[in-house]
C-alpha cells in the first residue's frame, strides 16, 4: 500500500475550522448537545449514564444495528457493519474490495478518500466527471467509455458533495443495470440521503438494489451529529462484509460505548432531526436564492436538489485568493474547489473557480450578511 497523499480539505479545515467565526462551507447540519439528544425520549438521561463503559461488540451494538437496518428495505441487522464515522467504513471498504491494477471508477468531484484509498492501494483510478455546463448531472455514455474488461468497482455519491446533485430514479437504474451486468461492485456514497428537498425524489439505497451493491452511511451529515463518530456499511455481500469485519480487527476493534447509546436513540428519532435539519436548509436556500440573484454578475449559482451544501462559480478573479481574502477579513469560511482536485487533473480545471458552501447551520443568515458586506467593500 503506497502512502496516501495529502488530505487537502482536511488540511485547509485543520487551518480554519476552530478559529473562523462563521463555517460558511460546513458539509454537515446544525447539531445537538447532549442534552437535547437525551430529551428526544423519555428516561434516556438515566440509560445513558447507567450505560456500560466496557468493550462493545465489533460489529456494532445489535439494537444500534437494529435501528441502522430500519433505514434501509431489504436490510438485516446482520448485513450492517458500524464504524467510527464514515471514513474507516471507507478505507476498509477499499482494502477488502480492491487488489493492486484494479480497474475503478470514481465520480468526481469527490471526498478525496472515495479515490485516494483505491489509489493508494495499487488500483487505477478513472474520473466519471461531473460537469458544471451539465448542471453537474454525471454522463452515462461516457461511463460506457470509461468501463474496462477489469473494471472492478464504481462509486458514487448522490446526493452529492460537493454540488448538492441528485441522481434521478432513471439515472440509477441504468447504473444499476450496467453493474449487474458487467459484474461491477458499487459503493454508493449516501451520506446526505434523507436531506432531498422533495422526498419523492429520494432513491432506494443502493444496498436494497443488488447483494454487489454497498451503502455508506453516517450520523455526522443528514442527523447533524458529527461529534459521536458513527458510520456504517450496509450490504448483502457477504464476501466483502466479512472481509471487512476481519480488517476492523487491525482498526477501531470495536465503537465507543456512548457514541453508539447516543447513536441508536438519534436513529429511533431520526425523522424529527431530518425535519429539523430540513427547515434549517430551506429557510436558508430562500436566503441563497435572493443572495445569488443579486450577485449574478459575481456568482453562477446551480440550486442544489438535496442536502446541505452547494458549489458556486465565482465569475472572475481566482477563487483561492478569494476565500483567502473573506476569511481573513470578515472571519467567514468558504472551501475553494480545487481543494476536490485530483492526481493528474489538468491546472485548467473548472474547480478552479468554484467553491463550496454549506446552509444548514443556524447562523448561515449572519455569516451570508458579512459575505455581502465583504463584496460591497
Amino acid at each position: 500500500m503506497l502512502l496516501p497523499s495529502p488530505f487537502l480539505l482536511e488540511r485547509y479545515f485543520a487551518r480554519y475550522e476552530f478559529s473562523a467565526r462563521y463555517l460558511l462551507c460546513s458539509s454537515d447540519c446544525e447539531s445537538l448537545t447532549i442534552a437535547e439528544l437525551l430529551a428526544l425520549e423519555p428516561g434516556a438521561e438515566t440509560a445513558f449514564k447507567n450505560h456500560w463503559l466496557g468493550y462493545t461488540e465489533s460489529l456494532g451494538a445489535p439494537s444500534l444495528r437494529r435501528e441502522i437496518a430500519n433505514i434501509y428495505e431489504t436490510i438485516a441487522p446482520e448485513h450492517v457493519l458500524v464504524h467510527a464515522g464514515a471514513q474507516e467504513a471507507i478505507t476498509l471498504f477499499m482494502q477488502a474490495a480492491l487488489q493492486p491494477g484494479d480497474h475503478v471508477i470514481v465520480h468526481w468531484p469527490c471526498y478525496q478518500s472515495l479515490f485516494e484509498i483505491a489509489r493508494s492501494l495499487g488500483a487505477e483510478i478513472s474520473y466519471w466527471e461531473a460537469r458544471a455546463e451539465n448542471n453537474w448531472a454525471l454522463d452515462f455514455d461516457e461511463l460506457e467509455r470509461i468501463i474496462r474488461p477489469d473494471t472492478r468497482l464504481i462509486v458514487v455519491n448522490t446526493p452529492h458533495n460537493p454540488t448538492g446533485w441528485l441522481m434521478s430514479r432513471a439515472e440509477q437504474t441504468r447504473l444499476e443495470l450496467v453493474c449487474r451486468e458487467r459484474g461491477i461492485l458499487l459503493f454508493s456514497d449516501e451520506v446526505y440521503r434523507e436531506l432531498e428537498y422533495d422526498p419523492q425524489d429520494r432513491l432506494p439505497a443502493a444496498c436494497d438494489l443488488h447483494p454487489n451493491f454497498v451503502s455508506l452511511g453516517v450520523m455526522s451529515k443528514t442527523y447533524g451529529l458529527a461529534g459521536l463518530r458513527i458510520g456504517w456499511v450496509a450490504t448483502r455481500n457477504e464476501s466483502i462484509y466479512q472481509k471487512m469485519a476481519a480488517l476492523k480487527d487491525y482498526t477501531t476493534i470495536c465503537n465507543s460505548a456512548p457514541s453508539e447509546f447516543l447513536a441508536e436513540l438519534a436513529l429511533r428519532h431520526r425523522k424529527e432531526l431530518t425535519a429539523r435539519n430540513l427547515g434549517i436548509i430551506h429557510r436558508n436556500l430562500a436566503l441563497l436564492d435572493d443572495f445569488f440573484a443579486r450577485h449574478s454578475d459575481r456568482f453562477l449559482w446551480v440550486r442544489p436538489h438535496a442536502g446541505p451544501i452547494g458549489f458556486p462559480k465565482l465569475l472572475s478573479g481566482k477563487v483561492e485568493t478569494f476565500c483567502d481574502e473573506l476569511v481573513h477579513e470578515s472571519g467567514v469560511l468558504l472551501l475553494p474547489g480545487t481543494l476536490y482536485d485530483h492526481p493528474g487533473n489538468p491546472v485548467s480545471t473548472a474547480l478552479n473557480h468554484h467553491f463550496r458552501l454549506g446552509f444548514a447551520r443556524k447562523n448561515m443568515p449572519e455569516a451570508l450578511a458579512r459575505l455581502d458586506e465583504f463584496l460591497g467593500q
